[in-house]
Order: C-alpha cells, then sequence, then structure tokens
C-alpha cells in the first residue's frame, strides 16, 4: 500500500476499493471483470481481504487489480482471533465487531491512497456500462451521494455517533436528515486526512483507537455529516442522489423470470447493478444477463455517447 499522497496536482485520479471475503469469492471475480472489460479509463481496483483469504484472491490480481489484507491496513494492535469471526482482538479497547473493523479498514485505505478519489464498490455490485472518472469527477468537484430528506429511526444511532465523534451540538432524535449510505459512494482522499484529524482534536487519541471504541459506527454517515457540518464548500463535493447502481437488496432470492426483469428493469443511467449476497441467488445465474448487458452498451458506445449521468 503505498503512503498518502503528497501532491497538490488538481487532475482527479480514481481508486476502486472493495472488501471482500471467501464466500463472496464468485461475486467478487464478476466484479473484477466487469471493471476490466467496461473501465474506459485508468482505474485501479484495490480487493481488501483478511489474510486467511489472501491466497483464493490473488488469483484475481492483474496489472489494474492488486489485492491488499486488511492487517496491511491496520496497526499492530488489532489482529484477528483465531477461530473467533464475528470480533477481532485489540490491546487498546474492548474486541471490535466486524461491522465496525470493516469500517476502520475502510477509512485506512482511503486515508492512505495515493488515489484522490476513492470509489467503494461491495462484492455483489458488478459494471455494466462503461465508465470512466466522469459519475464521480468532475471540474474540480467530486460528487457525494447525498439525500436531501430522509428519516430512518434505525439510522438515528448513527447520526448521534457521529455528532458526538466530530464533536458537534444540534443533533436532536426523530428529525430528517441528508442520507449517505448507498453503492458506488465517492470521497475525496485529502477530506478523510481532515477527518481523521478532527477525529483525534475531539477525542485525544489516535483517531483509529477513537472509533475503535465505538459500537455502532456509519463510515458513509461519518465522512457526510463531516462533509456537511466541517468543512462546507471548502469539501469539493457536488450532492447527488441519482442512483448509479440498479440494486436488488431483499434477503429472498429470484426465480428465473424475476431475475430477467430485474436486468430489464435497468436503467440507462446506471452503470452497474447489485444483486445482494444475501439473496442467495448464484451468479452462474445472472452472468449471462450482465455480459449481454455489457455487450449491448459497448456496441451502442461506438454509435451514440452514454446519456449524461449529472445534469
Amino acid at each position: 500500500m503505498t503512503p498518502i499522497a503528497t501532491t497538490t496536482s488538481s487532475a482527479a485520479s480514481l481508486a476502486l476499493a472493495t472488501l471482500s471475503y471467501g464466500p463472496d469469492y464468485p461475486r467478487c471475480q464478476l466484479l473484477v471483470e466487469s471493471v476490466r472489460q467496461l473501465s474506459q479509463a485508468p482505474v485501479q481496483h484495490y480487493i481488501i481481504v483478511d489474510q486467511r483469504d489472501y491466497s483464493m484472491f490473488k488469483a484475481l490480481a492483474n496489472p489494474s487489480t492488486e489485492i491488499l489484507t486488511v492487517e496491511s491496513l491496520l496497526p499492530s494492535w488489532i489482529r484477528r482471533v483465531p477461530l473467533v469471526n464475528r470480533a477481532w482482538l485489540s490491546c487498546k479497547t474492548l474486541p471490535i465487531r466486524n461491522w465496525v473493523l470493516q469500517q476502520l479498514v475502510k477509512l485506512s485505505f482511503a486515508r492512505c491512497a495515493s488515489e484522490t478519489i476513492t470509489v467503494f464498490v461491495d462484492s455483489d455490485v458488478a459494471f455494466i456500462r462503461p465508465f470512466d472518472l466522469t459519475p464521480w469527477a468532475r471540474q474540480d468537484q467530486t460528487r457525494l451521494f447525498r439525500v436531501p430528506e430522509f428519516y430512518s429511526a434505525d439510522f438515528e444511532p448513527l447520526y448521534r455517533a457521529a455528532y458526538r465523534l466530530l464533536g458537534l451540538e444540534g443533533y436532536r432524535y426523530g428529525m430528517a436528515r441528508p442520507n449517505y449510505i448507498g453503492n458506488l459512494i465517492s470521497w475525496q482522499q485529502s477530506n478523510v486526512v481532515a477527518l481523521c484529524d478532527r477525529l483525534e482534536q475531539v477525542g485525544g487519541r489516535p483517531w483509529l483507537e477513537t472509533l475503535a471504541r465505538s459500537k455502532t459506527l456509519s463510515e458513509y454517515i461519518l465522512y457526510g455529516v463531516f462533509v456537511d457540518q466541517v468543512l462546507g464548500e471548502a469539501a469539493g463535493h457536488s450532492y447527488d442522489w441519482s442512483p448509479l447502481c440498479h440494486e436488488y437488496w431483499r434477503p429472498q432470492p429470484l426465480d428465473a423470470r424475476q431475475l430477467a426483469e430485474f436486468f430489464a428493469a435497468a436503467r440507462p443511467e446506471h452503470i452497474a447493478v447489485m444483486i445482494s449476497a444475501k439473496a442467495g441467488i448464484a451468479p452462474d445465474r445472472y452472468r449471462s444477463y450482465l455480459e449481454r448487458l455489457r455487450v449491448e452498451s459497448l456496441s451502442r458506445q461506438h454509435q451514440e455517447p452514454l446519456p449524461p449521468l449529472w445534469a
């Protein structure tokens, strides 16, 4: 992993970052194939897996795909406990839940990335249309997924935690707030560095240690609240909530007809699809749909430009 970038160039560079693990290998394989086939600009794709899964995933490595380990992005005081799957051992805090640790890894990667923009791509996502940097970076502005008015009681602890960690006042229960959680989420590397600095100023200890003590956390909400309420216009983000990804989230599988209808519903502005791994649908059941959409998109690309993703 390269150290924190020090370049002052305004030219955007893009890293795709995917956290994955053994059971998701077939889905991650589809994702890597789609990036290789459809990326229209230099894009480095980083697959981040536990050390115990590295030997499996290293087969996906190529000049534009690098396999990293979770352990390489964490300090020595955080380690996986053998035979324990739901938490990691910490010498400075209570054991860290897997869900929280994944978010620490995302922040650690984006903070250290040499690329100016990190786009997080789940391993159950696959691209279906040609893409370059323009969905995420235009005219020195980086896209930040942000739904202006949103409310879910399930998100209240996540917003409360973000306000506390950032030292912000004004949190009120039951209020509609912007939502920053979605797929293909893009962050600016310089803002992640500033976020970590803020966490250390407020918490009085290294940022990783502060977050490792959290019982609940949303990295996307934490970053979004920081951009909105601390950095403001200086963040260099443009807000957008148009979907880039056609998604299926339910934990129930789809039959053949439903699967065909799902892919037929993909709109021109969707550059990717996501079928949640929790749906229990074997990737081989929809590989042909992905391939057909890619072929159709590439053939149309030579006849007419792709629809704009931003207004």
